[in-house]
């Protein structure tokens, strides 16, 4: 059995990449996967300082996300787009994992398989984001499947029961989860 990760790379209350995070959680659930959501705002951390790292060492935070990353066989990731790109919150988890720790976990990322989204307010639902974090990700040793989605619109994707609302962004969202699920077992074997 595979164990998948879902989150967002925001950690406001009323995400909108949140939500499209758990709809996507909530699809993995119905196909029988095991998978986890997790919240990047039950994950506090400073901005990564090689400074702080030296006197104090990775933050627990960081320490127990490395830990969770590392524990999953695959990721599905969804971020919003600041400014053309992924936000800053997302690349300070992403960095501060990467680094070495006294726990012995290694690298988080070396060989697992993430599925990417992006959303935002606008039609073109934080497309231009996910070129830059799919070469964070790949430089880092994951593999990114190549569905990747982009839900624009994103403030009226999900309806009250936290389901999509459009067929078509659920039809996407779904096709990669399934690519993110077939490559997952590939590796995993």
């Amino acid at each position: 059995m595979i164990k998948l990760l879902f989150m967002a790379g925001s950690a406001r209350e009323a995400s909108l990449s949140k939500k499209i995070a758990k709809a996507a959680y909530k699809i993995a659930l119905e196909k029988g996967v095991e998978a986890i959501f997790i919240d990047l705002r039950d994950f506090p951390m400073p901005i990564y300082d090689g400074d702080l790292e030296v006197n104090e060492g990775m933050p627990e935070n960081a320490a127990k996300l490395k830990e969770l990353f590392a524990g999953s066989d695959g990721y599905f990731i969804v971020t919003p787009e600041y400014n053309s790109f992924f936000p800053p919150l997302l690349k300070n988890v992403i960095d501060w994992m990467s680094r070495p720790d006294n726990r012995n976990i290694g690298n988080p990322y070396m060989d697992k398989v993430a599925a990417i989204a992006g959303a935002s307010p606008g039609a073109m639902g934080g497309i231009r984001a996910l070129p830059s974090f799919n070469t964070l990700l790949s430089k880092l040793g994951v593999h990114v499947v190549p569905t990747q989605v982009a839900v624009g619109n994103a403030a009226s994707a999900i309806d009250e029961n936290g389901n999509f609302a459009d067929e078509r962004q659920r039809a996407m969202i779904t096709a990669s989860i399934d690519q993110l699920i077939k490559t997952a077992r590939a590796l995993k074997s």
